[in-house]
């Protein structure tokens, strides 16, 4: 029942939970604005189906994700008061813009994307539902511009107790900033990508709305494709970062208790004794922890039991291992499931190619399960990003124990975790509920919004149509 632990738990949960909708409304309204796009250019109305059908499933998304991230803002003043006080001005300045700009952008083009169907000019009705991907991938910009602070703290200084923030540029130019925002949005585009490949592919299993499922499949396995690859590339300049700025955290993410030597081996899997700080049954590739941490075959890795010593000396006596055994795990899910993204791109791609998806029943299968990948991938590396900075909230100048709230009692606690946990099952009862109702209606549905409003004339009692 410590405070402390129950904090860090409803936060994870919430987080976590609220993280499921970002991915895949970043994912699927972009792949929803390419889709719109080729129907301007080529005068497709098959496109023009396409746009309407995943992107009524986007807007279901989209509402259910609002709700859900109202609440991690109220959770920074209540439940961490005294982080909120010691870093406020630097976080909240990027968490405002988010808002004030990113949100109310995509929010207002939303708006006239739902309702400009066969009002507005085709170029015109296309530009608001990529402004609308531009506002979520800028609303995701300024999120992890407030995180990377978190994680490499810049354009900041310590005035009476408090961090005050003096150049607002090297928030945005913050090196952290610029390895996990390419990795955040192209992981956010294989979420969307897979979630499109995986519908089509039931669709094509049951051997219904073929000629839709196709072209749906063709669109997003070749964003897939391209994201896994980018992730694959990205995910190793972050690698290279971390070794730089928080080496406490690739060492445990490597299960690294002594310097690995030069050139480095890369462990694929170890029995982790966190307790004796060392491993068992370790399995490893010689070279390659070097090269994911270098670009070289070559260099040596700093192990947790030196960086302990080193950490210190320099901020006081502590125990600065951050969960070794969840680190350790949670970064190899991340990268297996990332790899699997990949090769399943490369499968589709070819299958296409050889006009050959209907008949390849085993893939298709597949891609059913592999919609969850992506989701399962991105919460592993958020897991991995999170613990792996522990004991730290703002790495070397705050810890996680001295961020809390001192009034919050661990009953109060308990509840609100149990609280939330009924109210979102209900809310993730009511989504897939959704989805799956809109998926079985199809892309022949008409799933354009139609507003009605009665009438306030005493003598007619009669509704009519907005827009009609």
């Amino acid at each position: 029942m410590d405070t402390v632990i129950l904090s860090r738990i409803q936060f994870a949960s919430t987080t976590l939970f609220h993280f499921i909708f970002v991915p895949l409304s970043i994912g699927l309204v972009f792949l929803v604005a390419i889709m719109e796009t080729m129907y301007v250019v080529k005068k497709d109305e098959q496109y023009k189906k396409m746009a309407k059908f995943w992107g009524h499933l986007f807007l279901i998304n989209f509402a259910v994700g609002v709700v859900t991230g109202i609440l991690q803002e109220f959770q920074f003043g209540m439940n961490w008061s005294e982080y909120s006080r010691f870093v406020g001005d630097v976080f909240g300045a990027p968490l405002a813009i988010e808002a004030l700009l990113a949100f109310f952008m995509e929010s207002t083009f939303l708006g006239l994307w739902i309702f400009g169907w066969d009002r507005l000019p085709k170029w015109l009705h296309c530009l608001c539902i990529w402004l609308v991907s531009l506002g979520t991938i800028f609303s995701a910009f300024f999120i992890l511009t407030a995180n990377s602070f978190m994680q490499h703290p810049v354009g900041m200084e310590l005035n009476n107790g408090r961090l005050e923030m003096n150049d607002f540029f090297k928030l945005l130019t913050n090196g952290q900033l610029w390895v996990e925002f390419p990795h955040t949005i192209l992981g956010s585009f294989a979420t969307g990508a897979f979630f499109i490949t995986g519908v089509s592919a039931i669709m094509l299993l049951k051997k219904k709305h073929v000629a839709f499922a196709k072209k749906s499949f063709q669109v997003a396995i070749i964003v897939g494709l391209v994201s896994g690859v980018g992730i694959a590339l990205s995910g190793h300049e972050q690698a290279g970062y971390l070794v730089k700025t928080q080496p406490m955290k690739m060492a445990a993410s490597e299960g690294l208790w002594e310097n690995s030597g030069s050139p480095g081996a890369w462990t694929v899997t170890a029995n982790i004794h966190p307790n004796e700080k060392k491993n068992t049954s370790e399995i490893k590739i010689p070279y390659l922890l070097s090269f994911l941490s270098y670009g070289k075959f070559s260099g040596s890795v700093p192990g947790m039991n030196e960086l302990q010593e080193q950490y210190t000396a320099k901020y006081g006596a502590g125990n600065y291992i951050p969960p070794v055994r969840t680190t350790f795990w949670s970064f190899r899910i991340m990268a297996g499931l990332g790899g699997v993204l990949c090769a399943l791109g490369i499968w589709g791609t070819y299958l296409l190619s050889r006009k050959k998806l209907q008949e390849s029943k085993l893939f298709l299968r597949i891609m059913t399960i592999a919609i969850a990948f992506p989701f399962l991938g991105s919460s592993a590396g958020w897991i991995m990003t999170e613990i792996g900075r522990q004991p730290w909230v703002v790495f070397g100048y705050m810890k996680t124990e001295d961020a809390v709230s001192p009034g919050v009692t661990a009953g109060e606690l308990l509840f609100s975790i149990i609280s939330f946990s009924f109210f979102y099952l209900i809310l993730a009862v009511i989504m897939v509920f959704l989805f799956v109702k809109e998926i079985k209606k199809g892309p022949d549905h008409d799933h354009e919004a139609h507003t009605k409003v009665v009438s306030t004339d005493p003598f007619t009692k009669e509704g009519y149509n907005v827009f009609s």
